[in-house]
């Protein structure tokens, strides 16, 4: 294995999928959902995280409103068994209106 340290102007990073990724599958993978407080946005959420990661437990969803109430973050830990599964996850959950931000 060669000692490849990742350097973000480096035009040759090393793969995310080979012998030098930290990437792992399948793991436990926690997503941070944050959106305006709305009745609908957990279970639209929810909604969303299935459609990537089927057997996700929505009583597992931990929920937490903001000090003044005007915003709810959810965390979601899935069990991640792709890279590809969590872009296509990220991509559609930073991408829905009711979502102001993914971490």
């Amino acid at each position: 294995m060669s000692s490849h340290t990742f350097n973000p102007s480096d035009d040759n990073p090393p793969p995310l999928n080979g012998p030098e990724s930290l990437w792992q599958f399948p793991s436990d993978f926690p997503l941070k959902i944050m959106g305006k407080r709305h009745d609908d946005f957990a279970q639209t959420v929810l909604e969303v995280v299935r459609r990537h990661a089927p057997d996700f437990d929505g009583a597992t969803m931990e929920m937490r409103a903001s000090a003044k109430g005007n915003y709810l973050s959810l965390t979601c830990t899935i069990r991640a068994t792709s890279k590809q599964q969590l872009d296509d996850l990220y991509r559609e959950l930073s991408s829905h209106p009711m979502v102001s931000m993914v971490l």
